[in-house]
């Protein structure tokens, strides 16, 4: 990583915060078809020109740790405050969940792939997922993600989020908490935050991460 710990303390303290909160606070709880926010300002305007400028030089379809990619400081900013106690908190408040998570995991993408949108819930392990998009500009149809009530229908959706800069969407995870969306090749800039569940689940989690795609579709896994 290119970043040191010692250094992001520094600019964390120095910059001003990069998610826009207020956006946070006043975006609705949406109940149908399960639990889930949607938030088209959740960063400000300039963060996200330094996150972009920023942004890791990955280079193929693929969800990466961080440890597994190098960024510069603006983008390690950003991942201070995502995986932070404040939005910990606030995103607790948001889905009224009492009991605290154990943990968080930060995972990045800047491709798509002809195999990605096909419809799934999330592992078990997870309590709430969150994206947040880096495209500056979307002309297409496909790769805007699609909450869903059925999982055999990507047309019976309850909402689609356009993957534009800034634009976060969140949701509980639950049996039922289907998602996907059309099929788009192409950039898509991502960045996925998962508030988890420690144990023996997040591990057994951990070994089956390492199985290719197509077993994990198997396993109906994200």
């Amino acid at each position: 990583m290119s970043v040191s710990a010692t250094h992001k303390q520094e600019t964390a303290a120095e910059s001003p915060a990069m998610i826009n909160f207020a956006a946070l606070e006043a975006a609705e709880l949406q109940r149908d078809p399960f639990d889930y926010l949607i938030v088209p300002n959740f960063l400000t305007p300039e963060a996200v020109a330094a996150v972009n400028s920023d942004y890791p030089q990955i280079t193929g379809p693929a969800n990466f740790k961080l440890e597994d990619i190098d960024y510069g400081p603006a983008f390690a900013d950003l991942v201070d405050e995502l995986s932070g106690p404040q939005l910990t908190r606030k995103m607790a408040s948001k889905f009224e969940i009492d009991s605290p998570f154990d943990s968080t995991s930060i995972t990045v993408r800047k491709f798509c792939e002809q195999t990605d949108g096909n419809i799934h819930v999330d592992h078990r392990t997870k309590i709430i997922s969150m994206l947040v998009y880096f495209n500056e500009t979307w002309n297409v149809d496909g790769g805007q993600l699609r909450v869903l009530r059925s999982p055999d229908d990507i047309e019976d959706y309850a909402a689609e989020v356009v993957p534009l800069a800034g634009t976060m969407v969140a949701f509980r995870r639950t049996d039922r908490s289907y998602h996907g969306h059309k099929r788009y090749v192409g950039e898509r800039r991502m960045v996925q935050v998962a508030w988890i569940r420690e144990g023996t689940l997040a591990r057994q989690e951990k070994r089956l991460n390492r199985l290719t795609k197509p077993v994990r579709r198997l396993l109906n896994m994200s």
